[in-house]
């Protein structure tokens, strides 16, 4: 008579990984680089200290301008000056490149793979986290920003108010230049996997790409407008940027501060899951 034998165990199945579990540990690794710290504290210093140094400026030779340059004086372009601005773009772009690619310089992509197999996931929480911090870093610096040079500004009556619509555009567009070029950053690290290169991607992109555009002719002046830095620089209203003949729209320009983080997000959520790490 033989005896019944035992069921097979039946295999025990983890359960998937939670979209905030997901979060969780892409904050820690986040946090855990260094450069993190040292990009996000250049993003506030030089925001802030280069505004200051803009409307000190100004505030400091009103008493000799004109009436014509008191006039046409623009206290919103001292709170948001290029020269300053040009570290916070550089710095927010590395930020998203290094969150990716130190995770395939260290190898760590492929531990992080194995335990989590959904790919796409894994990108969404990474977007997620550095869309949500980075839009607090440049929230806070484009609020200082405006805040320190316009008080500075006030003691000579130039000053702006947030109420004026064109200042609250040029808040909001500053603020959203941090997560855009952290994106921008992201999508190339994810496509190059090298730190350094992807660094150099993301600066040509940002920095040197409208410089190779003629604004003078009709087509290539609609390319350089549809460059994410000349959409901000638009909507500040730089006035180097206004006297254009083939000036961008005011919405165009927030459709090209909205496109390309969407099309950066795309294509690293492609390349990553897709090619093996």
């Amino acid at each position: 008579m033989s005896t019944p034998s035992a069921p097979a165990p039946r295999p025990v199945t983890e359960p998937a990984a939670r979209f905030r579990d997901l979060l969780a540990a892409e904050w820690i690794k986040l946090w855990s680089l260094r450069s993190t710290w040292g990009s996000l504290a250049l993003i506030a210093v030089s925001a802030v200290l280069f505004s200051a140094r803009a409307a000190l400026a100004d505030q400091h030779n009103w008493p000799g301008y004109s009436p014509d340059r008191r006039a046409a004086f623009d206290p919103i372009h001292d709170a948001f000056p290029e020269e300053g601005w040009l570290f916070v773009i550089l710095a927010a772009g590395a930020v998203g490149a290094l969150m990716i690619t130190g995770e395939y310089a260290s190898g760590q992509i492929r531990t992080t793979f194995a335990a989590v197999p959904a790919r796409r996931a894994v990108t969404a929480a990474e977007v997620v986290l550095l869309a949500g911090v980075m839009s607090v870093v440049g929230a806070l610096a484009a609020a200082l920003s405006f805040w320190l040079s316009q008080a500075i500004l006030a003691g000579r009556q130039a000053g702006a108010s947030i109420g004026e619509p064109q200042a609250l555009r040029a808040v909001a567009a500053s603020a959203l230049l941090v997560p855009v070029c952290a994106l921008i950053g992201f999508g190339i690290g994810a496509l190059v996997r090298h730190t350094a290169p992807a660094i150099v991607a993301t600066a040509t992109l940002l920095l040197l790409a409208p410089l190779a555009f003629d604004i003078t002719n009709r087509w290539t002046a609609a390319v350089h407008n549809a460059l994410p830095v000349p959409a901000w620089e638009r909507l500040v209203g730089n006035p180097y940027v206004l006297p254009n003949l083939h000036v961008a729209t005011v919405p165009g320009s927030w459709l090209v501060l909205a496109g390309w983080p969407l099309v950066a997000t795309l294509l690293a959520a492609v390349v990553v899951h897709r090619r093996e790490p």
